[in-house]
């Protein structure tokens, strides 16, 4: 068929195993806008989890609690008791990884934070990581990291602006979300 459309529900192959092409090289392949695309081709797994507000003491680094999971594709974010991510089985690959956090305070501040943790150690390569010093800022790091099966990843947070302590998640602002890069 020449510059026509195929319209049909599955398409498999012949023997029930074996490739399956689409196109050729140098074409483009178009997934029109409102389509949904599932399956191996997803970015999965992938997850995302709240803050609620937290309190930094001075010049520590402490634990983010990300405790309101908002959605986990395969059950591999723990909002309640290690507030971390764990690769599931078959899912090492390269990841998005990304987390922020708003300062909750009125008063001009400095030295806010972020560190993202790979297996119980800090994690500079690739990650590209913020610090701020204003009042109701936002700080937030991202990046692209290559994980195994059962690596884990945490977010810790530092604030040495005064001693004291500072609250985080202001009005509830802040994330930490992932997901699996496919074809990398």
């Amino acid at each position: 068929m020449a510059d026509g459309t195929l319209k049909v529900g599955t398409i498999t192959t012949s023997s029930g195993s074996g490739t399956i092409t689409i196109g050729q090289s140098g074409e483009t392949i178009n997934i029109p806008t409102g389509a949904t695309i599932t399956g191996a081709v997803a970015n999965t797994p992938y997850f995302k989890a709240g803050i609620t507000t937290q309190s930094l003491p001075y010049n520590t680094i402490t634990k983010i609690t990300y405790s309101n999971e908002i959605t986990d594709t395969a059950g591999a974010y723990d909002p309640t008791t290690n507030y971390r991510f764990t690769v599931p089985v078959g899912e090492g690959g390269t990841y998005h990884i990304g987390a922020w956090y708003r300062a909750g305070t009125g008063t001009d501040i400095t030295a806010f934070e972020i560190y993202l943790y790979k297996n119980g150690s800090i994690q500079t390569e690739d990650i590209a990581a913020q610090s701020m010093s204003y009042s109701y800022n936002s700080v937030g790091m991202f990046g692209v990291i290559t994980l195994a099966d059962g690596d884990y990843l945490e977010c810790y947070a530092k604030q040495a602006s005064v001693a004291g302590s500072y609250d985080i998640g202001y009005s509830n602002e802040g994330r930490f979300f992932g997901y699996k890069l496919i074809g990398v």
